[in-house]
This record gives structure tokens, sequence and C-alpha cells, in this order.
């Protein structure tokens, strides 16, 4: 329990997280945290993660636990420990201290909330016990794969407004989160020369993430096989000549997260073929970086991501032809297939459990070009936004080798130029950038990115 670290100042940034709430509906809502999930008998559960929606208003990661919300009160309904879960758990902190460090007005058994339900909007959380006790209090269907409907989503709509920008509170966790995960690079670049399998360069990286009492964001990603986008496989042979693309997050104690990827030589030299690429990439990171500031379209960085790609893959002799038209017919999703990046907070790809709710502004829909559909996030940026920023080329064997594919872009690819980089599977490198009134802040910018650099951190 993380009751020693909050304070009056996270009291303070509570309320007025849920007054702001209060402006902005007039029903109760109620969030429940989620419960743990047994992994083959009660004792022995799956790690626990709290809903990111009850964290945000509640502040700390308890199971089992449920707010409700109205009028800028908040409610806690959670029951004491068990008599006997001293011996296996420790001393435990009961309901009412829980209430004192969260600023609770009102703390009560969960056997109460039954009685304070009525008219409450909620949000479904992932787990099949606590969206089915949703379900079964509010008599209607509340499920995590189902749009939210009526006040439900007029809940999730407030949410999503109050969540898209961060305060200070959550901008001093998150700096946090960040801080970890360059010095989680750094290590698992400075293992690699001793490492043999990807398995042990994860485990320098996630060391580091535990060592400072936090969790990993995702599933981490440490691969020799980059072109295999959420390769969560680690068992592969370290060889001379492979890139390895590492895509590694550290998460705060209070659910915050980072989000970053690199990618660096084996050997702790680029080729020749795989420096060209890499700087394709790069070029196409630090444009659209350079283009954030309030106000501008994320959807268009990613179209600036898009063209610079094509504009280097054309220097290359891989494409052929004037690179806008390329973007239009999207080739450049041959290698580019994905969306420049995604909002980023208490998720490592923040409130997608509302589906497009967060990331689309109202009335925009996803696109069903190749090279836009997989876009998560198609808002103007404003001041607080946390944003990341992850171009990368990909060879992707079912794409490239689709006889569609070939056909359609037989014209715009030089094969058996492409061949000549067969070294590069795949390549990524991501940031994550803070909107600011001046333009951005660049929370990772202590993780290098630049080649040479990147050698020298491999090679000691």
């Amino acid at each position: 329990m993380l009751i020693q670290e909050t304070s009056t100042s996270l009291v303070d940034t509570l309320r007025l997280r849920r007054q702001r709430l209060a402006n902005l509906i007039n029903f109760p809502a109620i969030l429940w945290s989620g419960s743990n999930s047994p992994r083959n008998f009660p004792a022995n559960p799956f790690p626990f993660r709290a809903s990111s929606h009850f964290l945000y208003f509640a502040g700390l990661p308890l199971s089992k636990a449920a707010i409700r919300l109205e009028a800028g009160k908040l409610e806690l309904f959670m029951d004491d420990p068990s008599s006997g879960s001293a011996l296996w758990h420790g001393e435990m902190p009961t309901r009412e201290e829980i209430a004192l460090h969260i600023g609770a007005d009102v703390a009560r058994p969960m056997a109460e909330l039954e009685s304070w339900i009525e008219d409450a909007a909620t949000l479904a959380v992932q787990d099949a016990a606590t969206w089915t006790q949703q379900s079964q209090l509010l008599n209607r269907w509340v499920l995590p794969q189902s749009p939210p409907q009526g006040i439900d989503l007029e809940l999730a709509k407030a949410i999503v407004s109050l969540r898209l920008t961060h305060d200070e509170a959550a901008l001093t966790q998150l700096r946090k989160a960040a801080a970890v995960t360059v010095e989680v690079h750094k290590v698992g670049m400075a293992a690699t020369p001793q490492a043999k399998l990807e398995a042990e360069v994860r485990a320098a990286m996630e060391g580091v993430i535990i060592a400072h009492n936090m969790t990993t964001s995702y599933n981490s990603i440490v691969t020799v096989h980059g072109e295999v986008l959420h390769n969560e496989q680690y068992h592969h042979p370290l060889q001379p000549g492979d890139l390895l693309l590492a895509d590694v997050g550290a998460e705060t104690e209070m659910g915050w997260a980072g989000d970053v990827t690199r990618t660096w030589p084996v050997s702790g030299k680029f080729s020749s073929t795989q420096r060209d690429i890499y700087n394709v990439v790069l070029a196409a990171h630090d444009a659209c970086i350079a283009k954030i500031h309030p106000g501008v379209e994320y959807g268009d960085i990613h179209l600036l991501a898009a063209t610079v790609i094509a504009e280097g893959l054309v220097e290359l002799g891989i494409l052929q032809g004037n690179p806008q038209d390329l973007v239009e017919m999207d080739a450049h999703a041959l290698f580019f297939p994905h969306g420049i990046g995604h909002l980023l907070g208490l998720d490592v790809h923040d409130m997608e459990d509302l589906g497009d709710l967060a990331g689309y502004e109202e009335g925009r829909q996803r696109s069903d070009r190749f090279g836009l559909g997989y876009l998560r996030l198609n808002r103007p940026l404003h001041p607080g936004m946390l944003v990341t920023i992850e171009p990368g080329f990909y060879q992707v064997p079912a794409i490239l080798n689709d006889a569609n594919v070939r056909s359609k872009y037989q014209n715009v690819v030089n094969w058996q130029r492409l061949s000549e980089f067969a070294d590069v599977r795949g390549i990524r490198i991501e940031d994550d950038v803070l909107v600011i009134k001046e333009g951005r802040e660049v929370l990772t910018a202590a993780l290098p990115n630049d080649a040479d650099t990147v050698e020298n951190l491999v090679n000691g």
C-alpha cells in the first residue's frame, strides 16, 4: 500500500480533479478499481493493476474498491482487511485510514454500495469478476468490449476531457517514469555485448525498473525481430549483424507510464545499410518533434513522418516517384504501417479502453486507408497533452510477400534495391513529448538517439 507516499498536495489534487468532474456532469459516478485474477488457484493471482479511471480520482492502487463521485464529493467503498490477512500480508491500513489519505468524504463497507447506485454512471473495468459485479448492481450490461452508452458515455466524455491534458501532479509522475525509462535503455545498450539471448538484455532492462520499485507499463519488446511490431518472444540468440529493437517503459507506483523505443546494433556498429535506414527514421522522428506545438493536428504530424520516410526511401532508391504521390498511394505504409504515436498517461495507450473516444476528436472516424487506419490519435494538440513520437521502418514478410501488394506497387518499389537492405528487419525510435505553450518538451531527451552516440553506448 502506498499511503506513505500521499501528501496534502495529492489530496488537494484529487479534490480538484473530482471538482472539475462535477463541473461537467450532474449525476453520480461510480468507478471500480478491479480485483485480482487468480492464475491457477485463488492465493496465486496475476499481478494486480487498478483501473486507470479509478486511479485518476482515488490516487491509490486499491484492490476490490469503488468510489462514488457526486458534486465534488468522494465516497470510498471497500472492506477492511480480514482478521487473518496479517499472517500472510502483514498489517494493512484500515478503510478509514485509506479514506483519510485520499481525502474521501465518507468511507463505507463494500456491501453498502448497492444502496448508493441509483442513477449512477460507470465505466467498465477489464477483469470479468468486476464487470460482472458492475452489471449486476447497475442492472444493465457494463462490458469492456462494448462502447459506453447513455450516461456512461457522458461520463466517459467528461473523463476524457480531463485526462487529455495533465495537471502538475500527473506531470511529476510522468517525468519520474520517463527518467527511469531513460536509465533502462542505457543499461540495455550497455548489457548487449555480454548477452547471448534477447532475454538477457530484457532482464538487465527490467531489473532497473524493479530496482526503482516500479513495474513495466506494458509487456517489454526486446527483439532482433523488430519487424514483428509487438514481439514478446525473448529466446532468439544475438548475432553479429543483428539490430536489437527495445520498446520498454517504466510505470510508477501510482500507475503513470513511460514509453520509449531504441534500436541498436548488437555488435556495436551499424552496417552501412542499417545506418542509412536508421537515419531516415531519425529524420522523420526529429521533424515530427520539431512540428509539435499547440494547435497542430496530430494527423498532420503523422503525414509528415510518412513524407519524410518516403523522401528518404526515394533517396536510397528503394521507392521510386514523387514522395507526396507515394504517400497519397500509401506506398510508405509498406514499411511504416502504424501510426506515428499515441496519448500517454495512466495507460501506455492512454484511455484506449474507451476505443477511439479519447484518441479521435468528436465527429472524426478512423480512415480505411492502409496508411492511416492504425492512427491512434487524431486531434489538434493542446498544452498539457503527452504524446509519443515513434516512426519506424519494418520489412514485414506478410506485407512485402503478398502477391496483391507486389502487383499494386510493382512500379514504385525497386525490389532488387530493397534486397540489399536485408539486414534491416525493423527500426523504431520513440520518445515521449509534452505539448507546452511554447512548443514542446521531450521528457526522454536525456536518452541519445543519433547513430554515433547509440554505438558508443553499446560499446561502453
